[in-house]
């Protein structure tokens, strides 16, 4: 439930009612009128919400808008609503005032919620998959893996909670060029551990981390030199399947210990050994949209209004990554049945959007409308005012295992969401990890401990907490506008859905938490009268719960104690 919605609901509907009185009187003439829309104005003096129905309604009635404004107000009844009281403003805003059972009923869903306060019900709900980080597993995670990681993650969590069906899954690329240079890479280091390095060259192209020599020396202590006496396909075969799956299991360790749980890993190799890909390539010939050159077979992308064409198949007969890429969404939309897809890419894919959507609705799956790709900017990571780009611990890049080594789990979600998808993202490694409120992640979940703190206390002083009271005597400014961010969440849940920008929550928690300081410091709780004592302490619980449901959200611990 939406309390915010309800009441614009409820102005809409009265606002409708008095035109219609207005017009049977003769007031107002009858004409086709525009939808009525009721917003929050951002100075809320004059009105806790605001119509610009007047104004709507000048030319369809040929009538000033003040004149329009006052024949409403002399005809509305605000009976069994949650206003109090309408005024007009300017040339003819239309002002409304909350009442108490408004502010009692925002406060009250909360405890009658508890831990769904927020969710919500959608008018259209839809099955969503959204596929994130999906590295490739051929080395460990990088900082843009870390950032798609939580950005991803927080968005399925928001649509989730926004009454959508959502699966997370990753896609695992175990198949293709990458995986032929992962496993000369290895062998090549594998090779000079038995001859030496001096005696094996190593191509520059193949991967040079670290973590490839690892994986060589594990072979050479599992197998000796006996791997070079398996024929090529052999050797190669054994290598990928012992270095994919140390890697993939490295992948999933740490995107565990990343709070990142997914419903479905998917491997790209399914889609070539069922022959999915060459199926889907077909699907592509028969609709007219592929032609052949040079013994390739090719996409026309130039028809979408690409750039360039892209290859499909390869003289060779392999097919290319993109022929997978059109394939899997293929089997994302028409095998799983999934409405809608969301990836999470990094910028420097936004080439590839407009040819994957194109080749889908050439099959008749609607990619255009159906898959979303959202672009992330990069990542900078700073420490003492200056870049960070390697790991302290190897003196190698910083990699998503590194930075969970330096700093807790959920300041790194947290900063990590802390921008839209489409911003780059500078991230202050000392500001993380700070124990004072320049933090704001310290700063939300200090807020929930201090109110945790005060709870017990005041039970340890012998106060009773009461799960409920009377709300209506919450009448301070500093109430009702606390009240007033509580009542928030459910809209912002919406909106970060619509957005696909979780990062509103983080914005909000530390939004609402600045309003509880300003109410704590302002109402006194302990030595209140017992009735607004009491009051206080329910709405204080209700700040509580939303602080925890939003963090639970953001994948955030909510403590008791700091």
């Amino acid at each position: 439930m939406n309390l915010i919605e309800n009441a614009k609901a409820q102005a809409a509907q009265v606002i409708t009612a008095a035109y219609q009185s207005a017009a049977a009187a003769g007031v107002l003439p009858q004409a086709e009128l525009p939808a009525i829309v009721v917003s929050i104005p951002k100075d809320t003096k004059n009105g806790d919400f605001a119509s610009s129905f007047a104004m709507q309604c000048a030319k369809p009635l040929r009538m000033a808008p003040r004149k329009i404004a006052e024949a409403i107000v002399e005809n509305i009844s605000l009976d069994g609503t949650y206003f109090e009281s309408i005024s007009i403003a300017g040339p003819g805003f239309l002002n409304f005032v909350l009442g108490q059972k408004w502010y009692a009923d925002a406060v009250a869903l909360v405890a009658e919620m508890g831990d769904n306060y927020g969710r919500l019900t959608a008018e259209k709900p839809e099955k969503i998959m959204i596929e994130f980080v999906s590295a490739n597993p051929t080395g460990p995670m990088h900082m843009g893996n870390a950032r798609g990681g939580v950005l991803g993650d927080c968005l399925a969590e928001v649509l989730s909670w926004a009454g959508h069906d959502v699966t997370r899954e990753f896609y695992i690329n175990d198949a293709g060029n990458q995986v032929d240079k992962f496993a000369k890479s290895v062998e090549g280091r594998y090779r000079q551990i038995i001859f030496g390095e001096d005696a094996v060259d190593f191509d520059e192209s193949w991967y040079q981390g670290g973590d490839i020599k690892e994986l060589a020396a594990q072979l050479y202590e599992m197998h000796g030199k006996s791997l070079l006496d398996m024929d090529d396909a052999e050797r190669t075969e054994t290598i990928v399947t012992y270095g994919l799956k140390q890697n993939i299991a490295g992948i999933q360790r740490d995107l565990g210990r990343y709070k990142i749980n997914y419903d479905v890993w998917f491997h790209e190799s399914t889609l070539h050994e069922t022959g999915f890909v060459a199926d889907t390539v077909e699907l592509l010939r028969k609709a007219g949209v592929v032609y052949e050159q040079d013994g390739a077979v090719w996409l026309r992308s130039t028809d979408f209004g690409c750039d360039k064409d892209d290859v499909l198949q390869r003289a060779n007969g392999f097919y290319t990554y993109f022929a997978a890429d059109i394939a899997y969404h293929r089997n994302k939309f028409a095998e799983r049945g999934f409405d809608r897809v969301i990836n999470i890419w990094g910028a420097d894919h936004h080439g590839h959007v407009k040819r994957l959507q194109s080749a889908l609705d050439a099959i008749g799956l609607d990619g255009s409308n159906r898959l979303e790709i959202i672009l992330m900017q990069l990542v900078r990571m700073m420490q003492n005012g200056e870049v960070v780009r390697m790991s302290k611990r190897t003196g190698k890049s910083l990699t998503l295992s590194d930075l969970l080594d330096e700093m807790p789990v959920d300041a790194a979600r947290f900063f990590f969401n802390s921008r839209a998808a489409d911003t780059h993202l500078e991230f202050d490694m000392d500001l993380a990890i700070r124990q004072d409120s320049e933090n704001p992640l310290y700063y939300v979940q200090y807020a929930h401990a201090r109110i945790c703190s005060m709870l017990r206390k005041l039970a340890e002083e012998g106060v009773a907490i009461p799960d409920s009271a009377d709300l209506t005597v919450l009448t301070e400014g500093e109430e009702h506008a606390l009240i007033k961010a509580v009542s928030q969440l459910p809209e912002e849940i919406a909106q970060a859905a619509v957005a696909r920008d979780p990062s509103r929550l983080n914005k909000y928690a530390v939004a609402l938490s600045a309003q509880f300081h300003r109410f704590y410091n302002a109402c006194r709780i302990k030595d209140a009268e017992p009735a607004v004592r009491d009051a206080r302490i329910v709405l204080s619980r209700a700040v509580r719960q939303t602080i925890e449901n939003v963090l639970k959200i953001l994948g955030v611990e909510a403590p008791e104690h700091m």
